[in-house]
């Protein structure tokens, strides 16, 4: 179906990016408005791809006329200021819910993601939502959870909900009814299939949106199951990542022999933990090693092995527990391709259009980069070759690594995800985009890289910020906008940077993996990183490996996967600690609190460190079960004595080493001990 897409929630001044689905790039498409709010001088053009710009808040609908029929696509623009809108209409209405759905339906987004405004931010920041939604007697009942901005204060009472349907589906307004927070929706006028959008509304900005599904299941409670398409995959979240650079990770391997050498060393990774493996790409490219400059988007590079050979990987993979990622992508090709070549200085090329080009008749580029050509998305056939190379390799993976995904529009990376999830809901989509950006939780990405948190371990590691500055650096994902349920990719290196050893030292990296390891999200070793490679993107040295960094990085990532206190969706609790012996800089502690799973010790009054304490705080059994812990991570290259702000085991649940020492604890690089989830009660 050509519809473009879901319902689209943008300020005044953003800009969106709208274009027919599966396009056929020989067919005519055609935009109308069909509904635009008073005093409106918005307009679209006779082009197949408009970017779209609502000039004042309110409801605009345009019409798109393509082979398959006339589609709607609703816009709902808000003032992020709360003013009335030309029509009367406020953006904060102060009721605490509204149903914003014309009799069509309702849609909206915004263009790239880079461009548009985030919902505005005018002091207090971003509000955040979430979703959920059950059978309750004869009706489903979609109950949103409106949150202000942690870092703006402020009541969640004072917050206006504004719920959007589907165009795509067949639901009206008069289908159902908002109270408050909650939208009820009777079983009897429900369709096939419902999706439910909904953002946050204040006077300082919009919420990213959130979205429930209602699909009618004999097999599920009243015959229908509701369900959270912007939740990543379950096997996603808690996962050990792992970065193959795929020319120098089997040094052995002769020409058109990396797969099977790969496949050959997994032994490696599954024994240090690994559960998702993401390769670099693998697709036929120019002369860079690297690989992201592709030549063809269909047929597999030859120095790395055929087809079969590929198959064999990922099902190797696969008996090993691991998933696979493909590393997609899509912003551009390499100058050698074909297509630009014969584009190239030829204004008659069929390919012309393909590109997008500076004055100067040179390709569109980013940073200076020579050997590559931007794609113009504008254009149908574009967009036709990338979603048919997306059908290609998607079907022999578990997920894509998106490259550069905030170069990409926002409505095609919508498309790619309804695309692949359509076939595999369990499908993944990663997401590498710096500096990462809150709306792309809306229904593109699953799994968000944390560059924020990378950057926050550069500096922590060379010294130019405290260690607290971690915490921080966590905090901003709610400060900007995330919502609650948005999941991270938390990196110390990549084959794009410094090795973090070779930059920040060894003490320190000791330190940056027990970080990785303990904070939320989900960690990311990049191949070498675990042995003490020294060479970002040099042949992996195997048989010259530090066998203590190993070791640190499999106890790590063991305790990680096994401990609840450490799950991606613990709380992060800040802690009052003093550092009695050591550089305070150079040291952060705080708190993992899950909810409860896990054993629950008891816990009396006292303070942390020391056997003594960790009688009072009543830890026992097998650390590793904990379900609340208190971190220390010291970056520094000595020892360090830490008094603890809560009581606390005073052994390590990595290690199984007491740490107990006279006025607290000693740490090395990181210590993980067992508390109570009740000890952070009342917050530091």
């Amino acid at each position: 179906m050509h519809h473009p897409g879901p319902p689209r929630f943008v300020s005044v001044g953003d800009r969106v990016e709208l274009a027919p689905r599966d396009p056929d790039p020989a067919a005519t498409y055609a935009w109308r408005i069909e509904r635009a709010p008073a005093g409106s001088n918005a307009a679209v053009d006779d082009r197949p791809v408009q970017w779209f710009h609502p000039d004042v808040p309110g409801r605009y609908v345009l019409t798109l006329d393509a082979p398959d029929g006339v589609h709607r696509q609703t816009i709902r623009c808000f003032d992020v200021g709360g003013e009335a809108d030309a029509g009367g209409e406020r953006d904060a209405r102060g009721s605490g819910g509204a149903l914003d759905v014309a009799a069509e339906g309702d849609a909206g987004t915004s263009g790239y993601g880079h461009d548009a405004t985030g919902g505005g931010d005018r002091g207090g920041g971003r509000p955040r939502i979430h979703l959920d939604g059950r059978v309750a007697g004869d009706s489903v009942v979609i109950r949103a959870d409106a949150r202000t901005n942690p870092a703006g204060g402020g009541s969640a009472a004072s917050l206006d909900v504004t719920f959007a349907f589907d165009d795509r589906d067949d639901l009206r307004a008069a289908d159902a009814s908002a109270d408050g927070r909650r939208l009820r929706i009777p079983l009897a006028r429900l369709p096939e299939r419902a999706r439910v959008h909904a953002v946050a509304v204040s006077e300082t900005g919009y919420s990213v949106p959130d979205e429930v599904e209602i699909v009618r299941d004999d097999a599920a409670p009243g015959g229908v199951a509701v369900r959270r398409p912007y939740d990543p995959p379950a096997w996603a979240t808690d996962a050990v990542y792992y970065e193959v650079y795929l020319r120098t990770f089997a040094p052995e391997a002769e020409h058109g022999g990396t797969f099977r050498a790969i496949a050959d060393r997994l032994d490696h990774l599954a024994d240090l933990g690994v559960d998702v493996l993401w390769l670099t790409p693998v697709l036929a490219a120019d002369h860079a090693p690297h690989g992201y400059n592709i030549t063809d988007f269909f047929s597999l590079a030859a120095d790395l092995g055929d087809r079969e050979d590929y198959r064999h990987l990922v099902e190797r993979a696969h008996d090993h527990g691991m998933r696979v990622l493909f590393d997609l992508v899509l912003n551009h090709s390499a100058r050698d391709h074909p297509y630009f070549r014969d584009a190239y200085r030829n204004p008659e090329s069929d390919y012309r259009d393909w590109y997008e080009w500076q004055p100067s008749g040179e390709p569109g580029t980013y940073f200076d980069w020579e050997h590559i050509a931007n794609f113009d998305f504008e254009t149908l056939d574009v967009r036709r070759h990338l979603l048919d190379a997306v059908d290609t390799w998607a079907p022999l993976v578990d997920g894509f690594r998106c490259d550069m995904a905030w170069a990409v529009p926002d409505g095609f990376w919508r498309e790619v995800h309804d695309r692949v999830k359509a076939r595999d809901a369990e499908f993944l989509l990663l997401d590498e985009t710096i500096p990462y950006i809150p709306d792309f939780q809306a229904g593109l990405f699953d799994v968000h890289f944390d560059s924020t948190t990378y950057a926050a371990l550069r500096s922590v590691g060379t010294g130019w910020a405290p260690a607290s500055a971690l915490l921080d650096a966590i905090e901003e994902r709610s400060a900007i906008g995330f919502p609650d349920h948005a999941r991270f990719l938390l990196y110390a290196e990549n084959h794009d940077e410094t090795r973090y050893r070779v930059e920040c030292g060894r003490p320190a990296a000791l330190a940056a993996a027990g970080a990785l390891c303990t904070l939320p999200g989900a960690p990311l070793v990049y191949a070498g990183q675990e042995t003490g490679q020294l060479g970002r993107r040099d042949a992996l040295v195997w048989d010259a490996t530090d066998d203590a960094l190993t070791d640190h990085y499999r106890r790590l990532l063991s305790l990680r996967r096994t401990m609840p206190a450490l799950a991606a969706d613990a709380a992060l609790e800040r802690i009052d600690y003093t550092v009695r012996e050591g550089d305070p800089e150079r040291v952060v502690a705080f708190g993992r609190a899950n909810g409860g799973r896990g054993s629950d010790p008891e816990r009396d009054a006292g303070a942390g460190g020391g056997e003594s304490a960790a009688d009072e705080a009543g830890v026992t059994g097998d650390e590793r079960d904990a379900a609340a812990a208190v971190v220390v991570c010291n970056f520094a290259a000595e020892p360090v004595t830490v008094d603890l702000g809560v009581p606390t085991g005073a052994r390590d649940a990595a290690t199984g080493e007491t740490v107990a020492a006279s006025g607290g604890v000693r740490v090395d690089s990181v210590a993980v001990l067992p508390t109570s989830p009740d000890a952070f009660d009342g917050g530091a």
